[in-house]
């Protein structure tokens, strides 16, 4: 038994994530490949920020930094997953491809969606503390999609911006608690079908390797094959995110604890609400990576 490594997704971006994560090579290469001085400076500008282009670059580049500095640290993880674009982070950690090309990947994938997106400007809410039937109805009556799946009565809604007022303003209403994602587009839609479709041209002249840990998709299927993992990365652009059975499967991996690589704290608190008797906890609540690294540790795994 040992762990499972998770690696967020797009929208929970601040200047102040990953406190311990040092400038090394890695960060460098990002801040190169964005243009930027400094990332953490850059992070300031809520607009440059929230653009596709930046984060899912920056997100992709830091997660993998971090796991760079830890991963000497601890033994192989059981079980590697990544939460929407986080899944070019989590496909890297698991030998898939190295970390330069899950950089140019991201930039190509944020780039698709862009392309598909522009003249129709999208987004992202999360909804939960509903009923699944109350968030059914709140489906039909807006006509947004459902992009993420968490929970039965947790889900991330994706569509038109006016759709997405609707919604936040109905669910509201109904005791159910919304939070707009810093996401410019309505990803996990068919909306992106276009983008899908273009991200799958650029995968197909990528190199890939079968993975070298289990690794599971946001389709929540394990990787197994190569063909097997660009079809994954390139359908997630338009299908839900089924984060939920994704965490199951991690789950029935039998591991003790879970690391969450990334900004913010959400895919380990929907772990530990999930799953109580196996704790969850994020990079960004410790400040360093030897301290994270004792944390895991602690739970009987070297």
């Amino acid at each position: 038994m040992s762990y499972a490594l998770v690696f967020s997704g797009q929208g929970m971006q601040h200047p102040d994530m990953l406190p311990w994560l040092a400038d090394g090579a890695p960060v460098r290469a990002v801040n190169e490949r964005l243009g930027v001085r400094d990332w953490r400076a850059a992070l300031q500008d809520a607009d440059w920020a929230a653009r596709n282009a930046h984060a899912q670059v920056l997100l992709t580049g830091l997660a993998l930094a971090a796991w760079d500095a830890l991963a000497p640290l601890l033994p192989p993880p059981a079980a590697v997953a990544g939460y929407s674009v986080g899944e070019l982070a989590a496909f890297s950690a698991a030998g898939v491809f190295d970390a330069g090309t899950a950089l140019s990947l991201a930039q190509a994938r944020a780039e698709a969606m862009d392309r598909c997106a522009a003249g129709h400007p999208g987004g992202l809410i999360g909804v939960s503390r509903m009923a699944p039937a109350a968030i059914d109805a709140l489906v039909r009556d807006t006509g947004l999609a459902v992009a993420i799946r968490n929970g039965p009565d947790s889900v991330v809604l994706g569509g038109a911006l006016a759709a997405l007022d609707r919604a936040e303003a109905l669910a509201t209403a109904q005791g159910g608690h919304c939070t707009r994602l810093r996401v410019g587009v309505a990803s996990h839609t068919p909306a992106l079908q276009p983008a899908a479709d273009a991200f799958r041209q650029v995968l197909e002249g990528t190199a890939f390797a079968r993975p070298r840990t289990a690794l599971f998709s946001n389709a929540a299927d394990r990787i197994a094959s190569v063909p097997q993992a660009r079809d994954a990365l390139a359908a997630q652009i338009a299908r839900t995110v089924r984060w939920d059975e994704c965490m199951d499967n991690l789950h029935a991996r039998g591991v003790r604890c879970v690391v969450e690589v990334g900004p913010g704290q959400a895919l380990a608190k929907m772990w530990n609400a999930r799953y109580p008797g196996v704790p969850a906890r994020a990079c960004d609540e410790f400040r360093s990576a030897q301290a994270l690294a004792a944390w895991v540790d602690s739970h009987g795994l070297s």
